[in-house]
């Protein structure tokens, strides 16, 4: 039996390096030169670089640091003389990964006071950036995001909604986004490797859009030289969203009944029936309910569509969205016009937040998009804005017309409306004490109805 390799000497520290060797934040000194003189355990474990390639080398060779160069922390102690507490950025690790950290510096000096270089402390944030976009993130679902607990109430259903292979209508004015939720839908959904086809029937008449749904077969008709598939074959494995649904005529609407009960259609001029296992999801902005009592849409489509419903409340709703929808849209329009636009003044978000929006998100989108035609970089303000947002500035710089104020004021009332007016149920969706609303309602100058959720109506 071979005998047991002696244990390597332990190497002895000095209470300063046993100390530097325990704590969890990275630590690492530089000379006059910016080359490293050490390296503690941690600053390895974060940057995965091994104490013995790091010393020697330059600061910027091992930790690629958004703030490497001319807005290097340490360089700036340096200089000044003064320490850096908790600046943020990033670096890149040995594996390419982008790692969140806050930093702090202090100068270096020898027994006589002369600068002989440089300290920095780095502590890892990836996990207070996980907890940070979880939090952001708490009203999201795949590509949406909202603030509104109007949205939240739609979000909660929609996984379910994914899962299930039932006919889908979702409801909303025109501009809410009904397409947006549908996409959403089927990415979620078991069918996110299929095709996602989308059809607005209000756009094409009936004899297109038969066509466009069904296909139809050489010789069909004048022109129709070849087979060409429709819309519920190319959906094949996936999901077919039929929009404005409500345009369709009594007569196409007999044929969208026969496959939604039987999955078969026939295309035009074929005398055999196909087969269509395509997921149906419907929109409309009409009240479908009313046309269906004035016999515009047929009954029995009707409650073949309505299986499982999704309403989106429109913008106007749902006010305390409009700054986050603000700035996705500034960060999509810079990469698309290559601007650099930060973002948006408080003047003109406040004018935003007082317009009530009859389009809704596109209309929102458009206004923004304008903007930026005479925005070029910096700020957006309100003379940015199309004139007829402008035009309801006396509106905007009313008393309690602040951001945040509109914001209060909106998430106030929201929360009243979904307890029907009861104070201590709003209070409490709102995650507050009541006293807290009370003074907050009073100070905004929300009033309630004459009756309120802790009353119930007489008969």
């Amino acid at each position: 039996m071979k005998g047991r390799k002696k244990s390597a000497k332990p190497v002895l520290l000095s209470p300063t390096e046993a100390i530097l060797e325990s704590i969890s934040d990275g630590v690492f000194t530089v000379d006059a030169d910016w080359c490293i003189t050490s390296f503690n355990r941690a600053a390895e474990e974060i940057t995965g670089v091994p104490r013995e390639e790091a010393i020697g080398r330059r600061c910027s060779e091992v930790f690629r640091s958004s703030i490497c160069g001319d807005d290097c922390a340490l360089n700036q102690t340096l200089e000044t003389g003064r320490p850096i507490v908790g600046k943020s950025c990033y670096i890149i690790d040995s594996e390419g990964n982008r790692i969140p950290i806050s930093i702090s510096t202090a100068v270096l000096r020898d027994a006589v006071g002369n600068v002989t270089g440089g300290a920095e402390t780095f502590r890892d944030l990836s996990e207070v950036e996980a907890l940070r976009q979880e939090l952001k993130g708490k009203y999201r679902v795949g590509d949406l995001t909202s603030r509104s607990s109007l949205m939240k109430r739609v979000f909660e259903v929609l996984p379910a909604v994914a899962a299930s292979p039932s006919t889908v209508l979702v409801l909303g004015e025109t501009g809410t986004g009904k397409e947006l939720i549908a996409r959403t839908i089927h990415s979620l959904s078991p069918r996110n490797r299929g095709p996602f086809i989308a059809v607005n029937c209000g756009a094409l008449p009936d004899t297109l859009l038969e066509s466009e749904l069904f296909g139809y077969k050489a010789g069909a008709f004048t022109g129709a030289q070849k087979d060409k598939p429709g819309r519920f074959a190319l959906a094949k494995g996936g999901t077919l969203f039929l929009d404005e649904i409500g345009e369709v005529s009594p007569a196409l609407q007999v044929r969208l009944l026969r496959v939604l009960q039987e999955r078969t259609y026939e295309p035009l001029g074929s005398t055999r029936s196909e087969k269509t296992d395509a997921r149906i999801i419907v929109a409309t902005n009409s009240d479908l309910a009313g046309e269906m009592r004035e016999g515009r849409f047929r009954e029995d489509l009707y409650y073949r569509v309505n299986v499982v419903r999704v309403e989106l409340p429109p913008l106007r709703r749902r006010k305390e969205d409009i700054p986050l929808l603000v700035e996705q849209f500034i960060a999509r329009f810079n990469r698309l016009h290559g601007k650099s636009v930060q973002g948006m003044a408080n003047e003109a978000l406040s004018l935003l937040m007082a317009h009530d929006w009859p389009g809704n998100i596109r209309e929102l989108e458009n206004a923004i998009e304008r903007a930026f035609i005479h925005c070029t970089d910096g700020i957006i303000g309100i003379g940015h804005l199309p004139e007829e947002l402008r035009g309801t500035l006396g509106t905007a710089e009313s008393p309690g017309g602040s951001v945040h104020d509109i914001l209060d004021t909106q998430a106030i009332r929201t929360a009243l409306e979904h307890n029907d007016f009861n104070r201590l149920a709003a209070a409490r969706e709102l995650g507050i004490h009541k006293t807290t609303l009370f003074r907050r309602m009073k100070k905004l100058g929300i009033s309630l109805p004459e009756q309120d959720g802790r009353q119930r109506r007489k008969m």
